[in-house]
């Protein structure tokens, strides 16, 4: 009888999921695990954001990663960003010290004692970046940690069992030495079923160990070779109902997307499939089936999502290469407005707006690329126009150099006190230098207008406060030769009173009076000449020739006193060359009147001739006696 149990037991002892199974089913379902999405990278250039940004930026990554159901993805997303911002902070640190060592040297003359300390915001960076990466470093090392603690277990187990093993076959078996072999048995597949994931390379080692161990343990078991069976029924019900887990789970994917959380259910299940006995030999291969096909519903959903996604990201990646390709073109634009500039910027934004509004995913090498090439486009644009306003606002601080000097220039005329024509048109001449400069800098653009618009102001009303003063002077001038005339022509009219001292008299206090306005000056002239020319005609013991004398000497004093000698010659050749056009006009006039015959029209055309040439005669008669006079005079 115990022979017939031994060869029954022999028969079934069998494991029908064997380690290279389980160990083939795992490697599988590790392989489409890996196939699931990367944690998506935001896609950000974190060179465009402020310090203030990246520390806020870090602070949620920091929040996120310590916060309840905190995920490996989420500690391998948070590394990345880490990562990421790992140059720009270079970069920031480098310009921060270098502006500072700048401001040290122009104040100090040398670098000699420069020490340099990082700002708040700068090493706050430093620190969360740092905490992120400690805390990814934790977590992967305690991961390890505890792989070792559970290869260690394991080992442990599986030493324990084969002790099991040697001490079934060295004593005797009772029915109390089998029952406390099969308890200590069931307690070491407990505590290995307990124990977790160990390091990838020896788990098939010690699976397969396991496994081994387990046959030898249940080939030597004959007794319990029924209780054997028993559990290998018990564990096929309990690997049909996981069977039907899984099934579910495939079936509720017609209501709703698959997720990365089904599949993670699913390979729970899956777990606690691999950790059952073996069911009856029969029945083994059928369950295995059925769990894999309903495995397979899974990973085929997730396959083909993956696909879909793959088409989505590729659409994505289009849209985003026809934006970049739009904005490419903007990195060798230049202008010399700021309104052009302006412009192009709106522009631009609008493309960077449209990307940003692509919330997809782009395939993750291509896409990198594109992203890089996208935001290195943009900043290569602001560079650009940031160099436009940089060149801008120098060629306004020399400007505003320029108008502080024709300020200094309007401010030293006004305090000399100089408001002559020179001085004058100085002034104008700043003017139009200003009017010509372009402009300074926003924030001096009304300070700098004021103060130059205070001096021209101020010199123009000292000016006008003088020309006052000497209008008035001239008006009265003009009041004392009105009088001094009337009283010639008064004293002309009482002959008894002429006489060349009295003249004389009038000619010395005409010269003693100033200038009048120069609206009445020649009117003024013409009635004193006519006045002198009444009292001369008036005097009685001169001759006509004396006479003429006396008016011609008065005329030439006027002459004289009205211009200086370089004006005089001026106007002694404009005489002459009038009289020599006018006798040649007198000239031709005659000739042609010789030419008219006897005819009304004729008779006209001569009359109008002749009073042409009478005129020209008064002019030539005048022109002569004004030359007379200019001759004097020189």
């Amino acid at each position: 009888m115990a022979q017939e149990q031994q060869e029954g037991v022999n028969s079934e002892e069998q494991e029908d999921l064997t380690p290279k199974t389980i160990d083939t089913l795992e490697i599988d379902l590790n392989n489409e695990l890996t196939e699931e999405h990367e944690e998506e990278v935001p896609d950000v250039d974190y060179s465009q954001l402020s310090k203030e940004q990246l520390v806020n930026l870090l602070e949620n990554e920091l929040a996120s990663i310590n916060g309840e159901g905190s995920k490996p993805a989420q500690l391998k997303k948070s590394e990345a960003v880490v990562r990421s911002i790992r140059p720009v902070l270079d970069q920031i640190k480098q310009k921060d010290r270098e502006a500072a060592l700048s401001a040290f040297i122009a104040d100090n003359g040398s670098e000699e004692g420069f020490e340099y300390k990082y700002d708040a915001e700068t090493q706050k960076i430093d620190s969360l970046s740092r905490e992120i990466r400690g805390l990814k470093n934790a977590y992967y090392q305690g991961q390890e940690r505890e792989k070792e603690k559970n290869f260690n277990v394991k080992t442990s187990l599986l030493q324990r069992l084969r002790t099991l093993l040697e001490d079934e076959g060295n004593r005797e078996t009772d029915a109390s030495g089998l029952k406390s072999s099969w308890e200590e048995f069931k307690k070491i597949q407990d505590e290995w079923k307990q124990a977790g994931n160990i390091a990838s390379p020896h788990n098939g080692t010690l699976w397969a160990t396991y496994n081994a161990l387990i046959d030898r343990y249940f080939s030597n078991r004959n007794i319990y070779f029924e209780l054997k069976e028993l559990d290998r029924r018990r564990n096929a019900e309990l690997k049909a109902e996981l069977c039907e887990k899984v099934e579910e789970l495939g079936k509720s994917l017609e209501n709703r997307p698959m997720t990365k959380e089904i599949l993670a259910e699913a390979n729970h299940i899956f777990e606690d499939y691999k950790h059952l006995g073996p069911a009856p030999k029969e029945d083994q291969e059928k369950l295995w089936q059925r769990f894999k096909e309903a495995m397979d519903v899974l990973y085929n959903a997730q396959r083909g999502q993956f696909a879909e996604q793959k088409k989505s990201m590729q659409e994505n990646y289009d849209q985003k290469l026809k934006i970049y390709e739009a904005i490419e073109p903007f990195t060798t634009y230049n202008s010399g407005s700021i309104k052009e500039w302006n412009a192009k910027t709106k522009e631009i934004m609008a493309f960077q707006d449209q990307w940003v509004a692509l919330k997809g995913i782009m395939p993750r090498e291509e896409g990198k690329e594109l992203s890089k090439k996208f935001w290195a486009a943009l900043k290569t644009f602001f560079n650009n126009k940031g160099e436009f306003f940089r060149q801008l606002e120098s060629k306004r601080e020399q400007n505003l150099e320029l108008k502080n000097q024709l300020c200094e220039e309007a401010e030293a005329i006004l305090a000399s006190g100089d408001d002559s024509p020179g001085s004058t048109q100085k002034i104008i001449e700043l003017q139009k230098r200003w009017k010509g400069i372009g402009q300074v800098p926003e924030k001096f653009k009304d300070t700098i207008y004021d103060r130059f618009k205070k001096a021209c102001d101020a010199f123009f009303n000292q000016k006008r406060a003088k020309n006052k003063e000497v209008e008035d002077e001239f008006e009265n001038n003009l009041k004392r030769k009105t009088d001094l005339i009337e009283r010639i022509e008064a004293a002309a009219k009482s002959k008894d009173e002429s006489s060349l001292n009295l003249l004389s008299a009038f000619k010395s206090e005409w010269n003693s009076i100033g200038f009048v306005p120069k609206k009445d000056m020649q009117s003024i002239q013409k009635r004193y000449i006519a006045a002198i020319n009444t009292y001369v005609s008036a005097i009685g013991q001169l001759s006509s020739k004396e006479k003429e004398q006396a008016v011609l000497e008065s005329e030439v004093e006027l002459v004289r006193d009205g211009d200086n000698s370089r004006g005089l010659y001026r106007k002694e050749s404009d005489f002459k060359r009038k009289i020599t056009q006018l006798e040649n006009d007198i000239a031709l006039w005659q000739n042609n009147i010789e030419f008219f015959a006897k005819s009304k029209t004729s008779d006209r055309l001569k009359a109008e001739f002749e009073r042409k040439i009478n005129n020209a005669l008064n002019q030539l008669e005048d022109l002569k006696h004004q030359l007379s006079i200019i001759q004097e005079a020189i």
